[in-house]
């Protein structure tokens, strides 16, 4: 069986997307995924893309981490399918129904409602999320934020500073998280601006992270550190977040189609 795929990247975060609407794709597990994300042996991504049709919505979109584990949101993702697809949609995921819209700017995506309640992280028990009474050497009283996946955002004075290749996955894989978290480490530089690095749960360190800018710049906004609108500031350049009124956040950023391909599944795993 050979499978057409498009990689694509938001400002770096890269992807691999399989689009499932106009092909017949493999059953697709963490091995197939993990396989196809590998940099050496694979095609190489952060994050492996299944689209699907929908009933709920214009497709449905699955995301698996490159250690294969399937998780349930993913900004940079959503922003390339809007490029992919060229107008404004409708995306079925574990974590909601979002859109993306071209703009001048680039995609638009609508990330839906945040959530602070400590169960709707998940927490193993129960905690305020405002301000964490926890800490993991330098990196201490973060806010939780569910923004369609779980994130603890701690505000330093320089991110850069941070040993994340260290502290990561150490908060990532603390038991305090069940379903493990995505570490944001951040700085405040000025009402309407933030510089932010992200250790990302199932893929390690990232140039960029959508769902981590909105969840930081609204555990800011949470905070009062930041006015409603900022412009957040990766290692791969920068998104803009808008939390908008009827609490909808609304990312909006660039993404890029890097190159198109095709693989034989049984290069990756057994035929299906």
């Amino acid at each position: 069986m050979r499978i057409d795929f498009t990689k694509m990247h938001g400002l770096g975060n890269d992807f691999v997307v399989l689009d499932g609407r106009d092909q017949s794709l493999p059953r697709m597990d963490a091995s197939l995924a993990a396989a196809l994300a590998d940099r050496r042996t694979g095609i190489g991504c952060d994050q492996l893309i299944v689209l699907e049709p929908s009933l709920a919505a214009d497709l449905r979109m699955r995301i698996f981490n490159c250690d294969g584990s399937e998780v349930e949101a993913c900004g940079n993702a959503t922003r390339a399918v809007g490029l992919l697809v060229g107008r404004a949609i409708s995306i079925e995921t574990v974590a909601g129904l979002l859109s993306a819209s071209p703009c001048e700017a680039g995609i638009s995506v609508e990330m839906g409602k945040p959530r602070f309640d400590w169960n709707a992280i998940p927490l193993a028990y129960p905690m305020d999320t405002h301000a964490m009474p926890v800490a993991w050497e330098e990196l201490v009283n973060p806010i939780a934020v569910n923004v369609g996946n779980p994130h603890a955002i701690f505000f330093v004075e320089d991110p850069y500073a941070i040993a994340m290749e260290r502290l990561g996955p150490l908060v990532e894989n603390d038991p305090i998280f069940p379903e493990r978290i995505n570490v944001n480490v951040a700085a405040i530089t000025a009402r309407d601006a933030i510089t932010l690095r992200v250790w990302e749960r199932g893929a390690g360190l990232t140039r960029a992270c959508g769902t981590g800018a909105c969840a930081t710049a609204i555990g800011a906004m949470k905070r009062g550190l930041v006015d409603r609108r900022v412009r957040v500031t990766l290692p791969g350049g920068p998104l803009v977040i808008e939390w908008r009124e009827d609490e909808v956040i609304v990312m909006t950023g660039p993404a890029t189609e890097s190159f198109r391909g095709s693989f034989e599944v049984g290069d990756f795993g057994p035929q299906q």
